[in-house]
């Protein structure tokens, strides 16, 4: 059986049935990318409510 008859059509060659593995390199740097930029986004939102109540509390 050739791929053509897999397909189902005659004359037609598949030559990648597999998309969403190919697509996989193309979407893993963005979501590590989103991951880096949470990470830094919630560290520095710690550190950030940290400093303003010490500042707080030496105001008074």
């Amino acid at each position: 059986m050739t791929t053509a008859a897999v397909a189902g059509y005659d004359g037609v060659d598949v030559l990648a049935d597999h998309s969403l593995l190919l697509a996989i390199p193309a979407f893993l740097p963005a979501f590590a990318l989103v991951g880096v930029v949470v990470f830094i986004a919630v560290r520095d939102r710690r550190a950030g409510d940290d400093d303003t109540e010490s500042t707080e509390e030496n105001d008074t």
